[in-house]
């Protein structure tokens, strides 16, 4: 599709032409926290289970892409780099007050620009969690591969590597990504690969394509390029649901549990929290989820402790991501 800009014919991308056939949310939605717009009771979560506990290392980013729900980019500071003292600090309450975590996960921005972040996995592992970054697998995660070797060869298959392929066709990842993005990303997929690392890969469902068809074509990928993922393992090939809030979405209510045959517990914040650190902030909080990182309606303290209550889902993103999308960042 051609359209003008500045007196010059433009050619729309397919990821343009996909999101500007979504109708526009209407304005009243998502504003009361316990109500939704026709006044029927919103629909809450509440922590069946701290599973997960994700940090977000800080919202700066290598690059930019386009319709990212965390705004990450290179000038992004608005989450500020957490350091090893404050992941410790966390750590340490799940330790004393005997939450049953399993897995830490990491996520950003780029978590490989955080230059603890080496450490922070260290750490993690070292206690005898499960650990999880989140990556586009560029050239901060390339700076770090003689660390990752070394954690790889003490921590084995503890640690997994997921890493953003945003479709399998370097046309279309680069349309998101951006120009001269794929062939860094795919360098070191497969030296990751190469030095078996436990890996998954995510990719995003805003191509118009059916499901087996983009499983199929991430296979061929992995095929092609020696990298040994099983597609249709859910938890190793992720295919995540477009998030843009700016989209409409139903609002869930009490009644949508069972008519949509989901429950409450299968929802990313019955069992997982994040920790975030605002730009100029003393001390990080705790959120729900990795989902909504800058809305302060979900900061739900600065402990563990504080943040074991129910979640209302007063946002876009838990109803088309997480209820409708039924789509979890965690490994599981």
């Amino acid at each position: 599709m051609i359209y003008q800009q500045d007196g010059k014919m433009m050619l729309q991308t397919p990821l343009e032409q996909v999101l500007l056939t979504e109708p526009s949310l209407d304005p009243a939605k998502f504003r009361n926290p316990d109500t939704t717009v026709k006044g029927e009771r919103r629909a809450v979560v509440a922590l069946t289970r701290l599973r997960t506990l994700w940090f977000n290392t800080g919202s700066l980013c290598n690059i930019t892409c386009k319709n990212c729900y965390m705004d990450s980019s290179p000038t992004n500071d608005q989450l500020a780099y957490l350091s090893i003292a404050e992941v410790s600090s966390y750590l340490e309450e799940i330790s004393s007050d005997d939450w049953a975590v399993e897995e830490i996960a990491f996520t950003g921005g780029e978590p490989f620009m955080n230059p603890d972040l080496p450490q922070m996995i260290e750490l993690s592992l070292a206690q005898g969690y499960h650990a999880l970054v989140l990556t586009n697998a560029m050239k901060p995660l390339q700076h770090k591969r003689a660390k990752l070797l070394d954690i790889k060869k003490r921590y084995g298959n503890a640690l997994t590597l997921r890493v953003s392929i945003d479709h399998f066709t370097r046309e279309r990842h680069e349309d998101i990504r951006g120009d001269k993005t794929w062939e860094p990303m795919i360098t070191n997929l497969r030296w990751l690969a190469e030095n078996n690392f436990k890996l998954a890969v995510a990719g995003r469902t805003v191509w118009g394509e059916s499901e087996e068809e983009s499983r199929v074509g991430y296979g061929n990928l992995f095929k092609r390029e020696g990298i040994s993922i099983d597609i249709n393992d859910k938890s190793a090939m992720v295919l995540f649901p477009e998030m843009d809030e700016t989209n409409d979405v139903p609002e869930i209510t009490i009644h949508c549990w069972d008519i949509l045959g989901v429950s409450p517990e299968s929802i990313m914040c019955a069992t997982s929290r994040m920790v975030i650190k605002r730009k100029g902030a003393e001390a990080p909080v705790v959120a729900p989820c990795t989902l909504l990182p800058y809305d302060p309606q979900f900061e739900l303290g600065t402990k563990l402790s504080d943040s074991a209550r129910s979640v209302k889902l007063n946002h876009p993103h838990c109803a088309r991501f997480c209820v409708l999308g039924g789509a979890s960042c965690s490994a599981d």
